[in-house]
């Protein structure tokens, strides 16, 4: 389920607004400057792992209109049960993202399958957006976040660069995220 959470930037136990409806989620996003969509999925889920950037072909192209995203990927996470690393290069893979950064351009994600949690430090606030399947966000460059994938990562996004090392961050060195519910508490309250 597509989760908003707004809280404090200083008390992230003070929850300003909570909730799951996505025409809420939507506005509240745009009234921040953040770009919020949801994407059809295809009817049977599966179609989802095949070659989801043909599948998306036509969606791609729109928000592409401009010429702005000049490269595009998949980036695919899921668990697997029979390397005996996982559990270790699943920890790894949380944990570089969990630190505040930004990057300098903005970091645009459409979720074909699973879910992640954007944390977007904003003015006076963290606003965290739970994603899940059909869901697209783009954080605006500059905006200082952090991303969660939770304890068990599982998720297939498709990219958008304007440039090739567009993924690149800037990490602040502020442990802000250390003082926020993780993806996985936020799901379970």
């Amino acid at each position: 389920m597509t989760v908003l959470q707004v809280m404090s930037d200083t008390d992230a136990e003070q929850v300003v607004l909570r909730t799951t409806d996505p025409e809420v989620i939507g506005a509240e996003l745009a009234r921040r400057g953040i770009v919020f969509d949801r994407w059809p999925l295809p009817a049977d889920q599966r179609a989802a792992t095949g070659d989801i950037l043909a599948e998306y072909a036509s969606r791609i192209d729109d928000l592409n209109a401009q010429g702005r995203y000049r490269h595009t990927d998949v980036a695919r996470i899921a668990p697997d049960e029979s390397d005996p690393a996982w559990p270790e290069t699943a920890a790894a893979a949380r944990g570089k993202f969990l630190s505040e950064h930004r990057h300098a351009e903005d970091e645009v994600r459409f979720f074909a399958a699973g879910r992640g949690c954007f944390y977007l430090r904003l003015e006076g606030e963290v606003v965290a957006v739970v994603c899940e399947a059909g869901d697209l966000v783009s954080v605006p460059a500059g905006t200082r976040h952090w991303f969660d994938m939770g304890v068990r990562p599982d998720f297939l996004a498709i990219r958008f660069f304007e440039e090739k090392d567009g993924w690149v961050g800037d990490f602040t060195g502020d442990r802000i995220g250390e003082s926020f519910p993780t993806l996985d508490e936020l799901l379970a309250a």
